[in-house]
């Protein structure tokens, strides 16, 4: 059965479309006048875009800007500001959104993630000068503006925004980068950590530069990507071979400069305006790109203007009505709403209107279990402390690390050693783990990582460890990063590790979270880039080897009477494409015979302590 174009997008449209634009709000009475604008910039293109103009004003009002690639006149329909924006608008706002370069009613040539312009080329253009040119033509020619701009956007916006960033125009103010897809290869939408996001990079391609959903004809999309063995074939069954962004994907399988010449890390690297980012604990898209982007602005922030929240969403979850839930896990208040209202309207209306006293906390995060949030002035906070989670013999979690062994100086080998000392799996490419449960009809794009990992339970290609039960309550804050030693019979091999809360086997007040088990923290690398993520280098077969796994950040308390878990498994599919577990220079040039089943090992050892790293709060 044909998969419905509604199914089809949802990959794509969680990037494309953070607000329902169906749901409005008109400010006042008279509402707002919907007018369509075209903006030349320095090379003579010019860009279309849609502006809201308040009707009766009584005072000079700032701007609000989206630039976006997903359609400016989807984005604003009417002359009605969209739900997202309704906090916002209480406060008084022209909004303006623009089509970027080469898409919708924009002129000249679309590239994804366009590459920065070389600074010494003045006639260059690139996504900052095109937001600087909008911004300057904006104040100069929308009557009754205050001369002060703002820019926010989620995902391929949010990147968008802070490139506005960049010799920023003195009219811009303040920027809020939400979800940016900072950088695309080391662990936002293509790729993490040298996987290749399968789904994601056909989904994005199909749609964004083919203008057409792919052709997938199956209900469960796993069997359409596991019979389309290689990703030659998925790229000709799909129609994405040729596509720019696709040969992008091919030719450039490393951290090389192509990705780096469009990180925004390698070029947001210091605050010229204040800066807002946001990001989901759960944002199965973009979960590194906030906090990425954070940290980079933060080393060069002497004025204290830049500032970053992070609650319990998926993609752009903060721009909905509500947000009391995610999944079957409950908050116990309107996430998404307090954001809106308590922090982004007063952020934004101190910069741009004058209204507050600005003292904001450098931090605002959400402490999920405990389930409030929380205001601090440092992010991670300073009196987080490092401990490990060590994975142990039998299966067991630990703070305490392995004992001492009589193990020699060499690497040990198959049979050279006792069991105690590592497990080991054979993780086989034919038949990899799937991300969610199946069927995978497309519909659970939003929330898999909120699913009960449950699901995965009894498989024999993968390893599970557990703490026993808190007698305490236990609250992450700060960075998650999972250490593992392990070896392979192969030459190449992925690690997804995940963090897992256990829940009691019962819950008085929610009998269906009974034995729940929550990803808290997980992620993927892909083992070829153990020695650096710009050069794939074999992995040595029947070699312990470090791997790090980066799974980001949280605050997240687990619960007394809850467990730990920590599972490590090679295949996520088909959200990732399958490692042949032989080394090619390229696994976009694999063909079907170079995918064996290979046994993986990982060690927990005195000298091999494989463990997750975490900052605990006292």
């Amino acid at each position: 059965m044909r998969r419905t174009s509604r199914i089809l997008l949802a990959v794509v449209l969680s990037i494309a479309t953070f607000v329902a634009v169906k749901r409005v709000y008109q400010r006042q009475a008279g509402g707002y006048e919907r007018r369509k604008l075209t903006i030349p910039v320095r090379d003579g293109t010019r860009f279309f875009a849609i502006a809201l103009i308040p009707k009766g004003a009584t005072r000079p009002l700032p701007i609000l800007l989206i630039r976006t690639p997903f359609n400016a006149a989807v984005e604003f329909p009417t002359a009605a500001v969209p739900t997202a924006y309704k906090e916002l608008a209480e406060d008084g706002y022209m909004f303006v959104t623009e089509d970027i370069r080469g898409r919708y009613g924009s002129g000249g040539t679309f590239v994804t993630n366009r590459a920065q312009a070389d600074p010494h080329n003045p006639t260059g253009t690139d996504e900052s000068t095109d937001a600087y040119d909008t911004i300057d033509w904006l104040v100069k020619n929308l009557p009754d503006n205050n001369g002060k701009v703002g820019v926010l956007g989620i995902s391929y916006r949010g990147w968008l925004a802070g490139l506005a960033g960049v010799n920023a125009h003195p009219a811009l103010k303040a920027i809020s980068p939400q979800a940016p897809t900072t950088d695309t290869w080391l662990g936002d939408d293509f790729f993490h950590q040298g996987a290749f996001r399968e789904t994601q990079g056909v989904a994005y391609t199909a749609y964004v530069e083919g203008g057409k959903d792919p052709s997938i004809p199956d209900h469960d999309q796993f069997d359409f990507y596991l019979r389309s063995a290689t990703l030659a074939s998925i790229a000709t069954a799909t129609g994405v071979a040729q596509l720019p962004s696709w040969v992008g994907f091919r030719t450039h399988p490393s951290w090389d400069d192509y990705w780096q010449s469009r990180a925004m890390q390698r070029v947001l690297i210091r605050p010229e305006v204040p800066m807002l980012f946001v990001g989901g604990w759960w944002d199965q898209e973009d979960i590194l790109g906030p906090q990425l982007a954070y940290h980079t602005v933060e080393r060069a922030d002497k004025d204290s203007v830049n500032r970053i929240v992070l609650g319990p969403w998926f993609h752009g979850g903060w721009a909905q009505r509500g947000g009391d839930s995610l999944g079957p896990i409950r908050f116990g208040s309107n996430t998404a709403d307090y954001f809106r209202e308590q922090i982004q309207r007063p952020w934004f209306a101190y910069y741009l209107h004058g209204k507050g006293d600005g003292r904001f906390p450098e931090a605002w995060a959400f402490e999920t279990g405990e389930n409030r949030w929380h205001k601090f002035d440092a992010w991670p906070p300073r009196n987080a402390e490092p401990r490990n989670i060590y994975l142990r013999e039998s299966g067991t979690l630990s703070f305490d690390p392995p004992a001492s062994t009589a193990l020699g100086k060499g690497a040990p080998g198959p049979g050279q050693v006792r069991t105690s000392e590592f497990d080991a799996y054979t993780s086989d490419p034919a038949n990899p783990i799937p991300y969610l449960p199946r069927p995978d009809d497309g519909t659970g794009w939003r929330t898999w990582l909120e699913r009960d990992q449950r699901f995965v339970r009894g498989r024999s290609d993968m390893r599970t460890w557990e703490s026993a039960p808190l007698t305490e309550d236990l609250t992450i804050a700060g960075d998650v990063v999972a250490h593992l030693f392990a070896s392979t019979t192969g030459t190449d091999a992925d690690w997804v590790v995940k963090l897992i809360d256990v829940y009691p086997d019962s819950v008085p007040d929610r009998p269906g979270l009974g034995g729940y088990q929550l990803i808290v923290n997980a992620d993927i690398m892909r083992g070829r880039y153990w020695k650096g993520f710009s050069q794939a280098t074999p992995i040595p077969a029947n070699t312990v080897t470090p791997f790090n796994v980066d799974l980001h950040e949280q605050l997240y308390r687990f619960l007394n009477g809850h467990r730990l878990m920590v599972q490590v498994q090679s295949t996520w599919f088909p959200l990732y494409d399958r490692n042949p577990q032989t080394f090619l220079p390229n696994i976009f040039d694999a063909t079907p015979s170079d995918f064996r089943a290979q046994e993986h090992r990982v060690w927990h050892t005195a000298r091999y302590p494989s463990h997750v790293s975490v900052l605990v709060l006292p």
